[in-house]
This record gives structure tokens, C-alpha cells and sequence, in this order.
């Protein structure tokens, strides 16, 4: 049997890409500015609850098979508290301390932590240049918390630390999906994975959260539906589209434009600084990722 033939680039394909990165990009400035009105809880609740139905309107729309066999539940519920549950709320959490360009560059380390999840579970040995890579990207975290000074520095370090978290737990879900492949519709797949990681951060809102929205301002209410609706909904369909139409390397490398995005609008339209620290943190952790998820 021969093999296929290699997929270029095409028109089509690398404008869904840059729509997908687009509206990853700033959602994180936007998260920045509802989080002033709103908890972390709430907030991720009603973007992931209107995500859900987006997605779930157009896996039925695309007469997609919606049932999950029994024997894969347990396997659907991990992959979403690792992608939803545990990225959403930590990554949200983190800019409680962290500007929106800092929490950017912080939790789009994911590519490097996949490298040392891949060598532990699939026992894909790093090669020296993902190695280079995991330096590299650990120099731009190190620019990022102590380029102000170790004080500055360490009222930071929780929402590094929680960043980290949302990274590591996110790129342990995407090995745990390549070792044991879900074998659902793309659709279907972002229609339960949102939906189930959603649910904890609901319930933790119902508990925990004083109920907020009612008080929410026109402009809350449209980051919201811009979170829900375009960010987790439609980007994820444009992300399934483009790497059907895009190598995956080619699709993967795109992403890189995501943490630009996030801090070129986070100084644009929130008015952060974009200085030394923020440039080579950013550098640095883009030619980390770069070298990580090269062939």
C-alpha cells in the first residue's frame, strides 16, 4: 500500500488557522476585563455553558453521532477535567495575579510539558533539540517572574504557579488522548469534553460564587458571549476544519501565533506593558515551543 500523499497548505485551510489563533489570542484580555466583574467560577461556567451549546447545535446540525459507548465514559470524563476542567479554571485563576500577556505566555508552555509527558507514558524519548527547547522555554519563565526582581517575583509566583498547572494538566490530557484515542466525531468530541469539564466549575459556582450576573454590565455580558460563543465554540470548529485541511505540524506551529495575539492585544487594548521582560519572556518561549513540537 502506499503511503499519501504529504498535504500542503491551502488558502482555505491557513484562514481557518488564523481565525482559530485570532480568537484564542484574545480571548485573554477579555478574560482580563470580565474578571473584574465577575468570579472565576461564574465566569467560566457561563462562557463554557454557551460554548457547549454552540457545539452541541452543530454536532446535531451535522447529524454527528452524539451517543458515547458506555465503556468509553471513564476515559471522556479524564481527557475533560484535564482539558476543560483543570486548563479553564487555573488558567483563569492565574490572572488574579498575573497580567493577560503573563498568564499568556505562562500557560502556552503546554507544547514543552507534552515533550516530558510523551517520554513518561508513550516512552517517547526526547531528542536534544525538545530538550533545547524545555531550556529554553524554562529561560523565558525565568525572565517573566524574576525580570522585575525576586520581590516583584514572588507576589506573582501563584499565578505562575497556577498557569504551570493548567499547562502540565492540559498537555498530560492531550497524551492521555494520543496513548488512548477517544474515537469520537471531532464535534462530538468538543461537545462532551466542554460539557463534562464545564459541569465541576458550574457546581463550584452555584456554591461558591455569589450570583453575579444579574449585575453584569452590557459589556460583561458581551465578553461573555464572545468567550462562549466564538472563543470556545466556533474556534474550536475552525481548529477541527483547518487540520483537516493543514498538515498537523503546520497547524500545531500556527498556534505559536496565539500567545502574540494575547499579549499584542493585552498592551493594545488594556494598556500593559510590553517592554524588555515581556518581549524576551515571549521570544524565548516561542523558540522553546518551536524546537518542542518540530519532527
Amino acid at each position: 500500500m502506499t503511503a499519501p500523499p504529504a498535504r500542503g497548505a491551502d488558502a482555505a485551510g491557513l484562514a481557518l488557522l488564523l481565525a482559530t489563533t485570532i480568537g484564542w489570542g484574545l480571548n485573554w484580555p477579555a478574560m482580563k476585563v470580565l474578571l473584574a466583574e465577575l468570579p472565576v467560577f461564574t465566569t467560566r461556567a457561563a462562557s463554557g455553558g454557551l460554548g457547549f451549546l454552540v457545539l452541541l447545535a452543530v454536532a446535531l446540525a451535522l447529524r454527528e453521532r452524539i451517543a458515547v459507548p458506555l465503556a468509553l465514559w471513564p476515559r471522556l470524563a479524564l481527557v475533560s477535567v484535564l482539558n476543560v476542567t483543570a486548563w479553564m479554571g487555573l488558567a483563569s485563576f492565574s490572572l488574579l495575579w498575573l497580567a493577560a500577556a503573563e498568564a499568556t505566555i505562562v500557560c502556552y508552555t503546554m507544547p514543552v510539558w507534552a515533550v516530558l509527558m510523551a517520554w513518561a507514558i508513550l516512552g517517547e524519548r526526547p531528542r536534544p533539540r525538545r530538550l533545547a527547547g524545555l531550556g529554553l522555554a524554562f529561560g523565558g519563565l525565568a525572565v517573566l517572574v524574576l525580570g522585575r526582581g525576586v520581590a516583584v517575583g514572588l507576589e506573582k509566583l501563584p499565578g505562575v504557579a497556577l498557569g504551570l498547572g493548567a499547562a502540565v494538566l492540559f498537555s498530560l490530557g492531550t497524551v492521555v488522548t494520543k496513548r488512548w484515542p477517544l474515537g469520537l466525531p471531532p464535534t462530538t468530541s468538543a461537545v462532551w469534553q466542554v460539557g463534562l469539564g464545564i459541569a465541576p466549575l458550574a457546581v463550584a459556582a452555584a456554591v461558591m460564587d455569589p450570583p453575579a450576573l444579574m449585575a453584569l454590565s452590557w459589556p460583561g455580558w458581551a465578553l461573555v458571549a464572545y468567550g462562549g460563543v466564538f472563543a470556545l465554540g466556533l474556534c474550536y470548529l475552525t481548529w477541527f476544519a483547518a487540520l483537516r485541511r493543514l498538515p498537523a505540524s503546520l497547524a500545531t506551529l500556527g498556534t505559536l501565533l496565539t500567545p502574540v495575539i494575547g499579549v499584542a492585544s493585552a498592551a493594545l487594548l488594556l494598556g500593559e506593558p510590553f517592554g524588555w521582560r515581556e518581549a524576551g519572556a515571549l521570544a524565548l518561549t516561542l523558540a522553546g515551543v518551536g524546537l518542542a513540537i518540530r519532527d
